[in-house]
């Protein structure tokens, strides 16, 4: 039952980005658009979909979850970032080498994994997504913008974690969460409006994005496929084995290894950009990788359950 209902969400999400795909198309979503609604969805819609998703009954049992969850994260990033230092490391072209080590390890966790978590398990896989959210921005805020620019400083790197209205929002959460801090009524349902718009507007962007791919174009670096490989199947694979040894279990293991599996993140992209660098194989990276995302998610999730029936 619950494979069905992913493979229907996956569907659904696969029909969304082909709304934005025929929507570039069409010359009704412009590249400047694409950007705007792009920060609007980062930096204003998220943030409000993870506050709301806070709004939960306190439990000591969900909270030592919440924990227990965290630590499986936060582990999988470091081995996984490990993993692909040693592997990458040997690259000679420096541009390339960047994009394969921050391509295999980061997944579009906010743009695809919340709501792909949203659609199967409400408000409560968002709660437990955001563990995996603010594991990101961490990670990808400090070693990730590292790789892409080593003259940032830890103060600097410190300061653009802190002031990311993703990680201001879970800070927030939590502090509601573990108070129990009721949200007022109207609030309460301005976030509704606010959270029903993210994951359909974030497939539409998404599929925007991916109008520009030129099949032509298309160049199969072995070394590309090698960093999907990472990313679309094995890190997801290794996430499983890490979070059922620490006892996770129920939404919480679902809704993480969900987001473990999801595609490259696409800020792979913009970090290039932002130091000059050749954007072509990121570009290539997130696309394949998103594509393939629609084959390997469910896939993934079939495994899951498969040691479950077997355990």
């Amino acid at each position: 039952m619950f494979l069905t209902n992913l493979l229907l969400q996956i569907i659904i999400i696969f029909i969304l980005m082909l709304v934005g795909v025929f929507l570039k198309k069409i010359g009704f979503l412009r590249d400047t658009t694409n950007t705007d609604l792009t920060k609007i969805i980062l930096y204003f819609i998220s943030p409000c979909v993870i506050i709301k998703a806070f709004e939960q009954k306190f439990t000591a049992d969900r909270m030592i979850t919440f924990l227990i969850t965290s630590i499986g994260v936060f582990a999988i990033y470091i081995i996984s970032i490990i993993i692909s230092k040693l592997i990458f490391s040997k690259v000679k072209d420096k541009n390339l080498q960047r994009t394969l080590k921050y391509g295999s390890v980061y997944p579009n966790s906010g743009f695809m994994g919340i709501p792909l978590a949203q659609a199967l398990f409400g408000s409560q896989g968002v709660f437990f997504s955001v563990i995996s959210i603010l594991a990101f921005n961490i990670f990808s805020w400090s070693h990730g913008v590292s790789l892409f620019n080593e003259q940032k400083g830890w103060k600097e790197l410190s300061r653009d974690i802190l002031m990311n209205p993703n990680i201001i929002a879970i800070l927030l959460g939590i502090f509601v969460f573990v108070f129990s801090i009721p949200i007022p009524n109207v609030v309460n349902q301005l976030l509704d409006y606010i959270a029903a718009m993210f994951a359909p507007l974030s497939m539409i962007i998404i599929g925007c994005s991916l109008s520009d791919i030129q099949l032509k174009a298309l160049s199969f670096n072995r070394l590309l496929i090698l960093a999907i490989l990472l990313k679309n199947f094995i890190y997801p694979i290794f996430s499983i084995f890490i979070l059922i040894a620490l006892g996770v279990t129920g939404t919480s293991l679902l809704t993480t290894v969900i987001l473990t599996s999801c595609p490259v993140a696409g800020l792979v992209v913009l970090f290039t950009l932002e130091s000059k660098g050749d954007a072509e194989p990121g570009i290539l990276l997130v696309s394949l990788s998103t594509i393939l995302s629609l084959i390997t998610i469910p896939f993934i999730i079939f495994f899951l359950n498969f040691l479950h029936l077997n355990a």
